[in-house]
This record gives structure tokens, sequence and C-alpha cells, in this order.
């Protein structure tokens, strides 16, 4: 039963997260002591989580919608340069799109499942929100190649989340297309609104009052969107994922405030998200994934084509395989899949381990090829005005 007892050993475990990731050298993702968190007290450790309580199941899908939120906004779609790059980045990631559902049927039929759609959607997927820091910390972000990464990865993240309601329940394609489409109008509906009121006067006037008197006023908006959209994602037969990544492409395609940034980042990274790795963790069952060498090889199958695909994506479009090694990057589509998998059990907790494990690996993958970028930029590709790392980072 839910508690506050309860909240508090989650909010706890969510803090392995920092911890391991501290540190100058530090090289640990925070996602990962959150995920290794879960996994101790869960069904895999003590056992005194169960991810299946419906109070902690509920705020483990809010959490869900939070994190979409957070990597919608990682999108880069107002990043300078962008849209030069996407031609080539698009056709990298269509690239690596039409091979996946080869690469998902090997997959499946050496690991002896029946889930090649699933395999396919996660080789085929994308993380912004993890490439994007990622590049930043290099200094990448005006360099043309890495530019054309971005791209690619924005335009697989899209894809893939749009895909995957229609992937996991193919028996519920066609309902879940039309919700993912009603979302979608209300999106867009939503963004046609925000655009036609961002520079009335009287918003701007509310808006100084709320940054002035700390109302918080875009958070509440934002918050009151999400969740009137996930509703609408529930009751129309489509994931709440697509309601709050759509969110979060709302606001990147406004481009909000910085302060409504860190707000977000105040509940959802400090909150929210970490709650949904803790829960997610806590369903996983690392037993499974001892016990069985056959989910060990699906996890290195998994990771061996992710950058077989990618670094041939890059080939083919005449980018430096760093590029494609970058452009490995997963954690978002992984983390919804193994959740709504585990939750309408169409997957293994042993699969399910299995998943995460692989998109693990692609955060070490995506960061050695952020390093290999960087050691091949030409000077004239630097910016000027280089920022420097903050002291302790």
């Amino acid at each position: 039963m839910m508690s506050f007892g309860v909240l508090a050993l989650i909010v706890l475990a969510g803090l392995a997260g920092p911890l391991l990731a501290s540190g100058r050298r530090a090289l640990v993702p925070v996602v990962v002591g959150e995920l290794a968190a879960g996994v101790v007290i869960g069904r895999s450790g003590f056992g005194w989580l169960h991810a299946e309580q419906p109070t902690t199941a509920f705020l483990g899908e809010v959490g869900f919608a939070m994190l979409m939120f957070v990597a919608g906004m990682h999108v880069p779609l107002r990043q300078p340069g962008l849209p030069s790059r996407l031609r080539r980045g698009g056709l990298a990631a269509a690239i690596a799109g039409l091979l996946a559902p080869l690469a998902g049927i090997a997959v499946a039929r050496a690991s002896g499942t029946h889930h090649a759609a699933i395999y396919a959607l996660l080789l085929a997927s994308g993380s912004a929100a993890v490439l994007l820091p990622a590049l930043e910390e290099r200094g990448l972000l005006d360099d043309p190649r890495a530019l054309t990464v971005m791209a690619q990865v924005a335009v697989a993240d899209i894809a893939a989340i749009v895909a995957l309601p229609l992937v996991l329940q193919p028996s519920r394609a066609l309902r879940a297309a039309l919700g993912g489409l009603l979302v979608a109008a209300c999106v867009l509906a939503l963004l046609g609104i925000a655009l036609l009121l961002h520079r009335r006067a009287w918003v701007r006037q509310l808006r100084r009052w709320s940054r002035k008197r700390g109302w918080a006023l875009d958070l509440r908006l934002s918050l009151l969107v999400l969740f009137g959209l996930a509703w609408t994602a529930q009751r129309s037969g489509t994931s709440v994922l697509v309601a709050g990544f759509g969110v979060g492409l709302m606001v990147a395609a406004i481009g909000g405030p910085k302060r409504l940034s860190r707000q977000v980042a105040g509940v959802a990274q400090g909150f929210m998200a970490p709650l949904f790795f803790v829960v997610l963790g806590a369903r996983l069952d690392l037993r499974a994934l001892g016990q069985h060498p056959s989910l060990i090889a699906l996890a290195a199958e998994l990771v061996a084509l992710n950058v077989a695909l990618h670094g041939l994506a890059a080939l083919l479009t005449r980018q430096p395989l760093a590029a494609g090694l970058a452009a490995t990057a997963q954690l978002g589509v992984p983390a919804a899949v193994v959740a709504l998998g585990l939750q309408r059990h169409i997957l293994t907790s042993g699969e399910g381990s299995a998943i995460i494990a692989a998109a693990l690996v692609s955060l070490a993958l995506t960061a050695a090829g952020a390093i290999l970028l960087k050691r091949g930029t030409p000077t004239s590709h630097v910016p000027a005005t280089e920022p420097q790392p903050h002291p302790g980072s």
C-alpha cells in the first residue's frame, strides 16, 4: 500500500542516481543509479517496493508522461542550422528505419521470441534527450556534423514515439492510430492558440506578474495541457507517451522561457522522472537475466545491431563513423517499451531487463561517439567562445 514511508523510500532510492554520477570523472549517467536502486528495493532485491500496487503504478505513469514531456522539449526544433542538416539526417534515419525490420527479425529468431516488430522499433529509435547533453558537453553544437546527427536522432525519436503504440498492440492498431491522431490534432490546435496569444499585451503582462510574484503560470499551464492530453490519450486508446512527447514538442516549437525549463527540470528531473525509473527498476527481474544466457545474448544482439545499423547509415550518407556511434542514443523509447510491455504483459520481466541493459550500453556508446567527433573536429568548426566546463563538473 502506498504511504509517505514508501514515497520517502522512492525518493531515497532516486538519490542513488546523482550520487553515482557525482565527481569530476564520473561516467555513470544518473538514470543508471535510479534503475539500480529500483532493482535493489524491487522484485529482484528486497521486495520493499511493489511496482504493481495501483497507486505506485499510477505515479509511475505520471512520471512516464513527465519523462516524455522532457524528451520532447529536448528535440532541437529551434537549433540554428538544424533545418539545413535535416535532409542528410532524415535520410540517415530513414536508412536505419528501413534496415531495422530485417535486424528485428534476426534478433527475434536468434532469441526465440515473437517480438521482431518491437526489436525493430528499438533499433530504429533515437534519444535527443541523451544526445544533446553529450554534444553540448563537448562543445559540438555548432559543428555541422553534430547538427546532422541531431537532425537524424530528432526524426528517429519522433517516428518511434508515434509508432510505439501501434507496434506494442497490433490488434488495437487502428484505435491507437486514431487516438494518436486525435492527440496530435489537439497539440496542433493548442500550438496555434499559443502562437496566436504569445505576443498579446495582456499575456505578456500576466507572464511578467507571474515572474515577479512566483506564480509559475507557464509551468501550471504546461502541466494542465499535459495531464489533459494524457487523459485524452487514455480515453482514446493510445498511450500517454504520445501526449507527453507532443506537449514537449509544442514547448520546443514555441521556444519556452528558460525559467519554464528550470521549473520543468525541478518537477520532472527532481521527482517524477526518478520515480518512474525507480518503479521501472523495481519491475525488472535481474535474476531471470542471470539465469537465462539467452537474455544476455538478446541484450548483446541489440547493442551490436544498433551500432551496425547506425554505422551503416552514417557511411551511406557520407558521415564519419563517430556520427553513427553518437546516433545510437536510446533511452525514452526502450523505457517506454518496457514499461508498457510489462504493464500489458507483452514482455516478460527478463526481456525487459535485457532491453534496458542494451539501452544503458547505448548511453556509453553515444558518449564515445561525441568524444570521437570532438577529436575529429576541424579548428574552423570549433566555436570561438567555447564554453568552459563548470568547476567540479
